[in-house]
């Protein structure tokens, strides 16, 4: 288990404590003059060009740099911001028609409350079991609160699903959950991904016989194993912005066989119901 007084307080301030300083993504459409065409129109008198939705990745770069000055600030009055609310209908449009019928315009809008500028700082496709097309994204944004006379930022990530439909790659599910820079650190193991390792695989399962050094790339973490059921075992994280790490996948392969993606559940599968 990963403790605190185990880390060094200056790289544990630095880890947890602080904001990304990744770059934007989400910077196309910086010419206003984009939203002419969309001005007080509704999002049923709106299609969305198909030269920007062909690849899955523009879809999803070109709906958040649509949504990059969209603001739904509410009480806030300090002028104008932004594109307003200009950029919301046609942001909606970016949802399949399943979706748009599972979330109506009226929700959509209202899962932005608060929001007055968003930043996409990270985006990765990730493998998908079921041969979907299946991405982590991770945003930046400016929000404000009521009562409050200034706005501060907040971090979120989620996974966003996509299909094809006629006219491009639409998203056709999207969950967002908000990111914990001030509980998170202080509370142990599962926010560590070499941690969750030696606890859920080897504390939990019995499962680990080697384990390898930890493979880094940016933001994205790799570690594997050696079990004790003679296969490799390798699980794939994403580190988020408040310093957790969020696992994205797992593969298991026996011998020279090709990797294999899986889901093992050690709480479901390792643990007594003593919760040993």
């Amino acid at each position: 288990m990963l403790l605190r007084n185990q880390m060094d307080t200056t790289s544990y301030q630095q880890k947890y404590f602080r904001p990304s300083c990744l770059p934007t993504l989400n910077l196309r459409f910086n010419n206003g003059d984009f939203f002419l065409p969309y001005y007080e129109k509704t999002h049923d008198q709106i299609q969305v060009p198909k030269e920007l939705t062909r690849t899955p990745e523009d879809t999803l770069l070109n709906y958040f740099s649509i949504l990059r000055e969209a603001e739904n600030m509410g009480g806030r009055s300090c002028g104008s911001i932004g594109q307003a609310r200009i950029p919301f209908p046609l942001a909606y449009n970016f949802l399949s028609q399943n979706y748009q019928i599972k979330l109506s315009y009226e929700d959509y809008l209202n899962l932005f409350a608060g929001v007055g500028h968003t930043n996409l700082i990270k985006l990765c496709q990730v493998p998908d079991g079921k041969r979907g097309i299946r991405f982590f994204y991770e945003i930046e944004t400016i929000e404000g609160f009521e009562g409050k006379t200034a706005e501060y930022f907040g971090y979120s990530y989620g996974f966003i699903q996509l299909i094809h439909e006629e006219g491009g790659y639409r998203i056709s599910d999207l969950q967002q959950h908000p990111e914990d820079f001030l509980c998170a650190p202080y509370h142990g193991w599962s926010h560590d991904g070499e941690s969750v390792i030696e606890v859920k695989y080897g504390n939990w399962c019995k499962l680990i016989q080697v384990i390898y050094p930890t493979i880094k790339s940016g933001y994205v973490k790799n570690i594997c194993f050696h079990g004790k059921d003679g296969a490799d075992h390798c699980l794939m994280f994403i580190t988020l912005t408040n310093g957790t790490d969020i696992e994205i996948a797992q593969f298991r392969k026996v011998g020279i066989e090709k990797w294999k993606q899986i889901k093992m559940k050690p709480e479901e599968e390792c643990l007594t119901e003593k919760g040993d």
